[in-house]
């Protein structure tokens, strides 16, 4: 199980199993803690982040919002989604990137230009509800990562990933509209290891943050104080998600870069203990 972009780890309760995406793989992986056993299915087109719905599962791809029916083939092999919406992106060559339901069970998902190195803002946030794909709603991003919400719903977290951004923003969110609004500085990045990168909130509020190429994962507290700091054993985390049957795992996608050596982790994922508890990813509810 090493990914090339290991990204949106899922819990579903209902399966006992971990679930999250490759995104250059075009792969989506489902693990299952009964049995140990790791399966996983071919996609069409990247997924950069999926979410809980009825009967299967919601995918924001390279072209749009897709609907995946449940269960999944028992052998592998390739899946064919259902189109439900269609992007039109803000510039040529992007894809969507990090995303989630809110408390709600409205989707929320950003996209970003695939070259990151070209730094061009043309990241936007959209929202995906029974009404369909939204206008966007959220621009000038980069790399729009880190999407979380508070436990009460009020607060909507979102980083920028790429080195010249390295912030997260907390927004005053309308849980009856689903409109942010009145954004705040809530993490300077540049401060602590690594860019932020994808990202869960815990039952105390607590707002966990991989530190891309540190080799970190933050706990920052709801007021912006940093809480703690916990190691992993490869320098690219990807993003986090509370999971297990009493959700006091925390699970970890990482990126493997094509230099690294074959035997080394990176790719993996990785399940730690980090003392609190989470909160179970909300399903879609369109």
């Amino acid at each position: 199980m090493r990914c090339g972009v290991g990204e949106s780890p899922v819990w579903h309760a209902r399966e006992a199993a971990l679930y999250w995406t490759d995104i250059p793989g075009k792969t989506l992986w489902r693990f299952d803690s009964a049995t140990g056993v790791a399966r996983h299915w071919t996609l069409p087109e990247m997924a950069g982040c999926m979410a809980i719905c009825d009967g299967g599962w919601l995918l924001a791809m390279e072209t749009g919002i897709f609907y995946l029916p449940s269960p999944l083939a028992q052998d592998g092999g390739a899946v064919m989604p259902k189109r439900l919406a269609a992007v039109t992106h803000a510039a040529p060559d992007m894809r969507f990137n990090d995303g989630r339901c809110d408390r709600q069970g409205r989707f929320w998902a950003g996209t970003m230009v695939q070259d990151m190195s070209a730094g061009q803002a043309a990241g936007c946030l959209y929202r995906f509800d029974e009404r369909g794909l939204s206008a966007p709603i959220l621009r000038d991003y980069i790399v729009p990562n880190g999407m979380a919400f508070s436990p009460d719903g009020r607060t909507m977290y979102v980083s920028d990933s790429h080195p010249s951004r390295q912030a997260v923003w907390a927004y005053t969110y309308d849980t009856i509209t689903g409109t942010p609004h009145s954004p705040r500085l809530f993490i300077d990045m540049t401060a602590y290891p690594g860019r932020p990168d994808g990202a869960a909130v815990d039952a105390e509020g607590g707002y966990w943050i991989c530190g891309n190429d540190a080799g970190m994962v933050h706990r920052f507290l709801p007021d912006g104080q940093h809480d703690r700091s916990i190691a992993v054993p490869v320098a690219k985390p990807a993003m986090c998600a509370f999971g297990g049957p009493n959700l006091d795992t925390l699970f970890i996608t990482s990126i493997r870069l094509p230099s690294h050596a074959p035997e080394s982790l990176d790719g993996a994922v990785f399940a730690l203990y980090p003392g609190v508890i989470g909160l179970e990813e909300p399903a879609f509810a369109g």
